[in-house]
C-alpha cells in the first residue's frame, strides 16, 4: 500500500497531456526496472511488459497514462508541479494500480493459465492512443484474446467495483459549425444575413430532430456548449460558430445523426441564403463489454460489487481495444465524505487504499480468467 500511494503521489506531480509524457514514462520504466522488468516502448511514450508465462494465449492489463490542461487548486503536499497541467481524471491512480499488479505478478508463485501483457498506455484524453496500439500489430504479436482496463469514479462509493454486461460508455462526436452570413449595419438589417439568428435557428432544429426523428429506445445527447459570433451589438453578424457534442452507444445512429444534420444544414441555406461549414468526426466508439467475458469477470469480484442498471455518457478510447478483441472495462468508487469532487475538475482527488482493491482484482483475473 505504502507502494501504490508513493507511487501515485509522485506521479500526480509530474501531470503530462497525451503524446508528450515523456517524465511519465520515465518514471513508469524506472519502477518497472526496479521491479525486474525489461520494458518496450510503443506508441512515442507508451510502454509495455510482456509477462512469458509459456502460455499460447495472453490477457492484458490497460491503464492510460496522460493528464489534462488544468491549473490544480487542491492543497496538498503532492500538488501539481507543472503548471496548467493536472491529473484531473485519475490516471496517475490507474497507473499505480497496473504497476501494483506488476509487483504482485512479479512475486507470485502461481501457475497462470495465460500470459500477460501490462500496457501503459499514452493519450487517452486525446487523440486516442488506443487506436494507435491496436494499429501496431501488437494484439497479434502475443496472441492477446482479452483486455481489461478500469476507471476511478467519484460518484461511485468509495472502494465499489461496478460494471455491466453490454454498453458501459458511449460513442462520441465533436460537432463544429461555422455560419457564414453577411455583416451589415443593426439599422440596415435588410442588407445583412444575420447568423446568429441562423445559429438560434438550428439549434432548435438540433432539438427537434432529437425529439421527432430519433428513436427514443437508443439514447442520445446533442449538446451546444459554445456559442460565439457577431463583432459589436449595432451589427449584424456576418458569422457564427457553434461547437457541441454528441453522445450515443450507436454507431448507426451516430451516422444517421450526422445525415439529418447535413439536411437541417442545407435547409438553413435554402432559407436564409448562408453557407454553413461543418463537421461531427466520430471519435470514440461506444464501450461496449463482452457478454461472456463479463460472466467469468463477476465469478473474480468479491461482494460489494454493484452492477450498473444504465450506461454512461461519457467516452473512453479504451473501446478501440474491445472492438480487436473481447475487453472488459470497470469502474472503481472514489466517492466519500472527503473526496467529492468530479472528474476533470481543478479539485479532483481520491484516497490511494482503494487502488489496491484494484490490484487484488486484476491478480484474480490473471489467475482465473
Amino acid at each position: 500500500m505504502e507502494e501504490l500511494k508513493k507511487w501515485r503521489r509522485d506521479l500526480h506531480q509530474i501531470p503530462e497531456i497525451g503524446l508528450k509524457e515523456v517524465k511519465t514514462a520515465a518514471y513508469i520504466r524506472s519502477v518497472l526496472e526496479t521491479l525486474g522488468y525489461q520494458w518496450e516502448s510503443i506508441v512515442e511514450t507508451g510502454t509495455y511488459v510482456f509477462i512469458d508465462n509459456h502460455q499460447k494465449e495472453t490477457i492484458a492489463f490497460r491503464s492510460d497514462i496522460d493528464a489534462l490542461e488544468m491549473t490544480e487548486k487542491n492543497h496538498v503536499d503532492y500538488v501539481s508541479k507543472h503548471e496548467g497541467m493536472m491529473h484531473a481524471c485519475g490516471h496517475d491512480g490507474h497507473v499505480s494500480a497496473l504497476l501494483g499488479l506488476a509487483k504482485r505478478l512479479k512475486n507470485s508463485k502461481a501457475n497462470f493459465p495465460h500470459n500477460i501483457l501490462l500496457i501503459f498506455q499514452p493519450a487517452e484524453e486525446s487523440p486516442g492512443a488506443a487506436k494507435y496500439i491496436v494499429d501496431s500489430d501488437l494484439f497479434e504479436k502475443y496472441h492477446v484474446k482479452a483486455i481489461f482496463g478500469m476507471h476511478l469514479m467519484p460518484f461511485i462509493e468509495e472502494g465499489k467495483i461496478a460494471c455491466k454486461e453490454g454498453p458501459l460508455m458511449a460513442m462520441c462526436g465533436e460537432l463544429d459549425v461555422t455560419i457564414h452570413g453577411k455583416g451589415a449595419h443593426a439599422g440596415l438589417p435588410q442588407n445583412g444575413i444575420d447568423s446568429i439568428a441562423i445559429a438560434s435557428d438550428a439549434i432548435q432544429r438540433y432539438q427537434s430532430l432529437m425529439a421527432r426523428q430519433m428513436t427514443p429506445f437508443q439514447p442520445v445527447v446533442l449538446n451546444i456548449g459554445k456559442i460565439q459570433g457577431g463583432t459589436a451589438r449595432n451589427s449584424v453578424a456576418g458569422s457564427t460558430e457553434l461547437h457541441g457534442t454528441i453522445r450515443c452507444y450507436s454507431e448507426k445512429i451516430f451516422e444517421s445523426l450526422n445525415t439529418h444534420i447535413e439536411k437541417i444544414h442545407q435547409g438553413l441555406e435554402v432559407s436564409y441564403g448562408c453557407h454553413i461549414d461543418w463537421s461531427c468526426p466520430p471519435l470514440y466508439p461506444p464501450v461496449i463489454n463482452d457478454k461472456e467475458l463479463y460472466q467469468k469477470f463477476t465469478t473474480c469480484v468479491e461482494d460489494d460489487y454493484i452492477e450498473l442498471n444504465e450506461p454512461l455518457m461519457l467516452s473512453e478510447d479504451f473501446s478501440y481495444y474491445q472492438r480487436a478483441i473481447p475487453g472488459i472495462f470497470f469502474f472503481l468508487g472514489t466517492k466519500s465524505e472527503k473526496y467529492t469532487s468530479g472528474l476533470h475538475t481543478e479539485t479532483f482527488n481520491f484516497n490511494e487504499e482503494v487502488l489496491k482493491k484494484v490490484v487484488d482484482l486484476y491478480y484474480q483475473l490473471a489467475l482465473h480468467i
